[in-house]
């Protein structure tokens, strides 16, 4: 099956790195609001995670939750977090290092669409 999100080589680096000085992070994709929409990282005490936030998969070792209405409007995508120069938002672990996470995606195709349908219709029940 192929993976709802997913971490380029620079993204993988900068939650390896956070996770040395913190210890295990997670993942939420922001709706856009203060903080853009981004893929925020936070410490698992930082953020409640309730019945409207869908978990779509782990990067680095950490897990990677997005709103049930924003995943409505993403579910046909493959999100993938990177890592641009500058800084992010302020909510975010990585804030003084110079470096944000940043939220690509690619179209699923009809083959990945198919092996995944049912898993999308489940969640957004």
């Amino acid at each position: 099956m192929v993976e709802r999100v997913i971490a380029t080589p620079a993204a993988l680096a900068l939650i390896a790195e956070l996770q040395g000085r913190h210890g295990p992070v997670m993942f939420h994709q922001s709706g856009g609001c203060c903080d853009n929409s981004a893929a925020n990282c936070y410490l698992p005490t930082d953020l409640t995670i309730g019945a409207q936030d869908v978990l779509l998969g782990h990067v680095g070792g950490a897990p990677f939750y997005i709103g049930k209405s924003q995943y409505a409007y993403w579910k046909h995508t493959q999100l993938i977090v990177d890592v641009i120069e500058g800084q992010g938002g302020t909510f975010s672990l990585e804030c003084d290092t110079g470096k944000a996470f940043h939220t690509r995606s690619r179209l699923f195709t009809d083959q990945e669409w198919a092996g995944i349908a049912d898993l999308v219709a489940r969640d957004l029940a």
